[in-house]
């Protein structure tokens, strides 16, 4: 019996554990908007004002600590949205460690692991997307998009319901 070949998500020969920004998008399995508080369709949101949900919250938690188990990488910025989460990823040199510094994947599936285990069951789609930052220029294009992600969350129809 053929299986179908499952599309590969990552630029084939890149070392994703180099340093470089990447943005990255995590989904919710089924599109479901359980990581904020529901929310009027008509009601304006900030990137400082993100009704979480608990759930919403846990992610957020995980977030903050990804420095704490990879000093070499840090979220600059990101936006936890009602069924996804933008971010991106700075990896840095493993200074001073003779161990290999960690992939992005790594990264990212200790990140989903950590919010999996405490929710209880798995809330995540299998992969999760991701771009390497090129220039200054892409940088800035990607970070204003994170900024305006809650304002436009309305109109989002890749990511709605």
């Amino acid at each position: 019996m053929n299986l179908p070949k499952r599309k590969l998500n990552r630029l084939a020969g890149y070392d994703y554990s180099q340093n470089n920004a990447y943005f990255i998008t995590v989904c919710v399995k089924g599109k479901s908007h359980i990581l904020w508080n529901a929310v009027d369709h008509s009601t304006t949101v900030s990137i400082d004002d993100i009704p979480l949900s608990k759930i919403g919250n846990f992610a957020d938690a995980a977030i903050n600590n990804i420095s704490q188990f990879y000093p070499n990488a840090c979220v600059e910025k990101y936006a936890i949205m009602p069924n996804h989460i933008h971010m991106i990823l700075l990896l840095t040199e493993n200074s001073g460690s003779a161990a290999r510094s960690p992939t992005v994947s790594t990264i990212i599936n200790q990140l989903k692991g950590f919010i999996t285990k405490q929710v209880g069951y798995s809330i995540w789609q299998t992969s999760f997307y991701d771009h390497i930052i090129r220039n200054d220029e892409e940088h800035r294009l990607v970070w204003d998009y994170i900024d305006a992600n809650p304002i436009n969350w309305r109109d989002d129809h890749k990511f709605g319901s």
